[in-house]
């Protein structure tokens, strides 16, 4: 039980006790207390005895533990002047109040230092270097501090761990000898070796106030208090501050610049005594090492020559330093450049001195490549070795303070620091990147991988690079005394360590290993940091591609359980080592067919485990409620602010998580996955896509090939009314009975009839059970008849089914799909059953006569069928282009196997004379054709066509008998007649058609027609002795020719040379041919008869000789 002290007596214990209940989390309690800090606080209000304590302590406790309290009860008021203020608008007002002066002084320091450095950053284009004026409003620096003075103030950054501490150091009696030197003095200069003997260890050199030297060994692995050990130290010179150290580690020797203005030369292992370097005189400022890039030509290491003496490196020297037999350094006194060469016998040699063309001394320098940047108090400048010349790089401010630079091992490049702001350029003095900005003057600067390290004031920062940002901050111990601080760092680019001294004190640092430096990241939610960390450490090859995909994993799991579904979908796609079974707990609850397949991978543990989405949907809006609540009483949380401003729904969230896994799982789909792997993911992206309704995606899916099992998805489709989708799946697993199944029952809702009958159809296309077809093809036909007939005449199975069978599950009353099918037998299949043939023809000539009855029936039957006829021949759902008769007429002429007799005994009584026709010519009756044709049909043309079939002159005659005596009471047909022996009227014998001419025939129409006729038989007969008498010229001309041939002569003697062999003829028998060539017999039988020796072939290329008929 807690006492409540007097009021007036002790305030301040009231408040102690209203904590306490608080803190015991007894809302009773609390609640009690709080209504007696009301009442208490009106009445000390209202009697004027209120103390600014007494306000603070009021405030503090209200500020604190607000959140214990009821929502209903009223807050205390404050008196305020004559006004009484709520609590909690006062604590609103008092913050508002105070940001706004803090970011009014942020703009103003922000402005001033923009200014400074726009009027000093001057940079430089080519030799001679001249100072440039530059436009403050122009110049842009990395720092967002800087880029945008007017933006508005922003909270720290979150930082990272990228060094720890691994072991210091500290000056005592015992460790510094003070018999041999005095009091353990301030440290002034640091160096790290970046070679050692031992792999495990490196050697510090710690330069001191009183001129001594330490040499220190440091080993991370070994025990805590072990770890840091004196080796050897010495006293340089005459006891002056040590100003720097130089190591030098191909040649195991270092160089002290001590303050008396003298360099000294030792051994790394301090085992000889310091050696003073006389060739350079005393008054030395600064000093440092030559250092080479990466892309620096080994044939331009010359340097200029010096009293005859030309020194050349040789091709081993890399970004560390020079050769392994010599190093180049150079060493500043006053205004001059002193270039010396330390050779491997420990002997300096001076190479060259530059008077100085510049104004002050120089205070700090650097050498990179062929260029000398060094910096004085009017400004940085450069100086190269090839021409020979130098210049201002840009000039400093009046008020600025010492210059200071520092050679960057890494980029080899230089920054130099213009009060608080570091500039980094190349070798050529062109500024690179963007402005370090620190947040003070730095006291020395250091590297350390990709950072940089700044310490001042017993506080060491450490800043990107790339991007200017501070991402880690170190307070330094308390009990290391005051002085400057002094940073040293392993010139190497694989530098791990760091060290940092406050006077008497040494911390060494060593680079967190990245993975810890992510976790860090990851922790505080800072995911883009994090990626930017990962992105930078693969580019510069510490990481791997499948380390990179294990973080983006890591990462994608922290952003969904941070409900930026999106996002975290976008790192899982990023991730290729990701298995879509890690997901699969988000989507289906355990127990699942897949249990086994989620690989119990945890990451580094920084996530809760695998939950469905609506569990990770509920405990995100929890969290997003209680930063809501603790974002009022003035306390930050790590969720999103825009979780906070507006606040979503949890059916808007569900449905982004769910959208966003169906991306994920469709870019799944297009991995090489094992099969058990792709039937999780269709089949959970088959629940995805239901629980969004998306119709279209779920039917795309079922039809396409899939590996979803059915079995999982059968009752949830069946359920939730998605008929079609299921019988996509049915149809795509092969279970065609079951998809028939749901077609037919959705074929009887008339918006989806044609759909279902469509379906349906490819389904029955692609099945060779002959089962299965037949049981569907009923309603398909009672539907659609067109895709009932493209079922049975399908080229999709590889079995066709038995005719018989087909045609007798055909229903009767589907006359057109049986005639289809019949047709796609017959000229499809090349049937040559008779059955067939006599079906197809019987089912056509039925048809016919059917139609013939309608057409010409009673106008009412007429206007009742012929709508029908319409429907079926000329609708949509027409199975025939052409017309039935055109069809029946070209199939009686075209097939041979049909009984034509049982199909004229079906059409002998009707209409049908040309089905007539044809089916009399099948039989051979010709009469019966030319009186169907000529007297039925009085298709002229077509019976005259016939009788030229029939090929007999007493066809015409036959047919000219019909025209003229037509019987049945017909009138004769003279024209018909007459057109006839127009025609053919030379095929007829004039006589004859004389005979048959009838008396009753007008002369006029005849006598034309019989006068052509005697005209062409007396043209015929002269036209033949013609011909006659030609022939008989022609014979007697090649008799004469033939005649005088042979008549010929031909004088042979003894220069008479064969024309092929060109041998003697003499007595030899020879030939001659057509063309006058002569040839030995011998060549006469070896050439033949018909060709000569200029191989002219009188056969093919027949002579031609003129005659007294022939001129050619």
């Amino acid at each position: 039980m807690i006492c409540l002290p007097d009021i007036k007596a002790d305030w301040l214990g009231l408040m102690q006790c209203l904590s306490k209940g608080c803190n015991l989390f007894d809302k009773t309690l609390a609640t009690t207390l709080y209504t007696t800090l009301h009442k208490l606080m009106d009445s000390l209000f209202r009697e004027r005895e209120k103390t600014l304590m007494r306000e603070r302590c009021c405030v503090r406790w209200f500020r604190k533990y607000r959140n214990y309290l009821p929502k209903n009860m009223s807050l205390p008021c404050i008196e305020m002047g004559n006004k009484k203020r709520n609590i909690l608008i006062y604590l609103k007002e008092q913050k508002n109040e105070k940001e706004t002066k803090m970011a009014k002084k942020k703009k103003e320091k922000r402005k001033s230092e923009l200014l400074l450095l726009s009027s000093y950053f001057l940079p430089h284009s080519t030799f001679p270097l001249l100072k440039l004026q530059v436009n403050p409003a122009s110049y842009c620096f990395s720092s967002s501090a800087m880029a945008n003075p007017k933006s508005k103030s922003k909270p720290e950054p979150n930082y990272r761990p990228v060094i720890e501490p691994v072991a210091h150091f500290v000056f005592t009696p015992t460790t510094t000898h003070q018999h041999l030197f005095p009091a353990p003095t301030a440290i002034k200069a640091l160096a790290i070796s970046t070679t050692s003997s031992d792999t495990q260890q490196s050697l510090i050199y710690i330069g001191t106030l009183t001129g001594a030297i330490y040499l220190l060994s440091l080993n991370p692995a070994a025990d805590e208090n072990d770890r840091v050990s004196v080796i050897k130290h010495t006293l340089i010179g005459n006891g002056s501050a040590i100003v720097s150290i130089l190591v030098v580690d191909n040649l195991k020797r270092i160089i002290v610049l001590s303050g008396d203005g003298f360099l000294y030369l030792l051994d790394s292992f301090l085992l000889e005594a310091p050696k003073k370097v006389s060739v350079i005189k005393g008054g030395v400022t600064a000093f440092a090492r030559r250092f080479f890039s990466k892309n620096y030509s080994n044939s331009d290491r010359i340097l200029p020559k010096l009293n005859g003496v030309k020194s050349k490196e040789d091709g081993s020297s890399s970004i560390s330093g020079s050769s392994s037999s010599s190093s180049f350094f150079v060493a500043a006194t006053g205004k001059k450049l002193v270039l010396a060469e330390l050779v491997s016998s420990g002997s300096v040699v001076l190479l060259k001195e530059i008077l100085g063309v510049f104004e002050g001394m120089i205070r700090d320098l650097a050498w990179v490549d062929d260029s000398i940047i060094f910096g004085n108090k009017s400004g940085y400048f450069l100086y190269s070795c090839i021409s020979g010349q130098c210049g201002l790089i840009f000039s400093l401010p009046e008020l600025s303070g010492q210059p200071q630079l520092k050679l960057l091992v890494r980029e080899c490049r230089v920054l130099l620091l213009v009060d608080n702001v570091g500039v980094t350029v190349d070798t050529e003095g062109q500024p690179v990147g963007g402005s370090l900005v620190f947040r003070g003057v730095p006291d020395s600067i250091g590297e350390i991988g990709s950072h940089v390290v700044a310490v001042k004031n017993g506080k060491m920062e450490l800043y990107y690079k790339k991007s200017g940002n501070c991402v880690q901050v170190v307070m330094l111990s308390s009990d290391a005394g005051g002085g400057t601080c002094v940073v040293a760092s392993q010139e190497d680019v694989s530098g791990e360590f760091v060290a940092v001294s406050m006077s008497s004190k040494v911390i060494f640092y060593r680079k967190v290993p990245w993975e810890e430096q992510i976790k860090d990241l990851l922790r505080k939610k800072c995911f883009k940091e994090a990626i930017s960390l990962v992105e930078e450490l693969q580019s510069e090859g510490e990481l791997t591609k499948e380390t990179l995909s294990f973080i983006h994993a890591q990462v994608g799991f922290l952003l969904l359980f941070d409900l930026q579904f999106e996002e975290a979908v976008n790192h899982f796609l990023l991730s290729e080592t990701m298995q879509p079974s890690e997901l699969f707990p988000f989507i289906m609850r355990d127990p699942n067919p897949w249990s086994l397949l989620v690989p119990r991978n945890r990451y580094w543990g920084l996530h809760p485990p695998p939950t469905p989405l609506e569990n990770v949907v509920d405990d995100g809006l929890k969290t997003i409620q209680r930063a809501i609540f603790l974002k009022k009483a003035g306390i930050e949380t790590a969720v999103d602010d825009e979780f906070i401003v507006n606040p979503p729904t949890r059916a808007d969230l569900l449905e982004a998580a769910i959208e966003n896994f169906i991306r994920y799982m469709q870019a799944s789909r297009h991995k090489d996955l094992t099969p058990s792997l792709r039937e999780g993911v269709d089949t959970l992206l088959m629940y995805l896509y239901r629980a969004l309704n998306h119709v279209d995606h779920m039917e795309r899916l079922a039809s396409s090939e899939n590996s979803c099992i059915v079995e999982e998805l059968e009752m949830l489709l069946n359920d939730s009314g998605h008929l079609r989708t299921l019988a996509f799946l049915y149809a795509s697993k092969g279970m065609s009975s079951k998809a028939l199944a749901i077609w037919r029952v959705l074929a009887k809702v008339t918006s989806g009839q044609e759909t279902a009958v469509a379906e349906a159809s490819n389904i029955l296309e692609e099945s060779s059970d002959q089962d299965l077809v037949l049981q569907h093809l009923g309603w398909i036909a009672d539907i659609n008849p067109v895709l009932a007939v493209q079922v049975l005449i399908s080229d999709k199975r590889s079995n066709v089914l038995p005719p018989d069978e087909v045609i007798a599950a055909i229903d009767p009353k589907k006359v057109e799909i049986l005639q289809r099918y019949l047709q796609w037998l017959i000229e499809d299949q090349d049937s040559d059953d008779i059955q067939f043939h006599t079906m197809y023809a019987l089912l056509l000539a039925k048809s016919a006569l059917e139609s013939y009855e309608i057409e010409h029936g009673s106008q009412n039957s007429e206007a009742g069928t012929s709508k029908e006829l319409n429907v079926s021949h000329h609708g949509s759902n027409s199975i025939f282009d052409s017309p039935l008769r055109e069809r029946l007429q070209i199939f009686l002429q075209s097939s041979d196997l049909y009984d034509p007799e049982e199909v004229l005994d079906l059409i002998e009584g009707s209409e049908l004379w040309l089905e007539k026709a044809i089916l009399y010519r099948k039989l051979g009756q010709e009469t019966l054709v030319l009186q169907i044709l000529a007297l039925k049909l009085e298709d002229c043309e077509a019976a005259e066509q016939y009788c030229a079939e029939i090929g007999r002159p007493d066809a015409y005659m036959q047919l000219l008998e019909m025209y003229l005596d037509p019987k049945d009471g017909k009138e004769p047909m003279f024209k018909a007649a007459v057109r006839l022996l127009h025609n053919h009227g030379e095929a007829l014998d004039p006589l004859q058609v004389l005979e048959r001419l009838s008396p009753d025939m007008p002369l006029q129409l005849a006598s034309d027609t019989i006068l052509r006729m005697l005209r062409a038989r007396l043209h015929h007969h002269r036209q033949g002795q013609i011909v006659h008498n030609l022939s008989r010229a022609l014979d007697v001309d090649a008799s004469l020719a033939r005649l005088e041939e042979r008549s010929r002569h031909v004088l042979i003697n003894d220069e008479s040379v064969c024309d092929s062999c060109h041998a003697r003829l003499g007595t030899k028998l020879f030939a001659m041919y057509p063309d006058d060539t002569i040839v030995c017999y011998k060549c006469f039988r070896r050439q033949g008869e018909s060709t000569s020796v200029t191989g002219r072939n009188f056969k093919e290329d027949v002579l031609y000789k003129p005659g007294w008929l022939v001129t050619r």
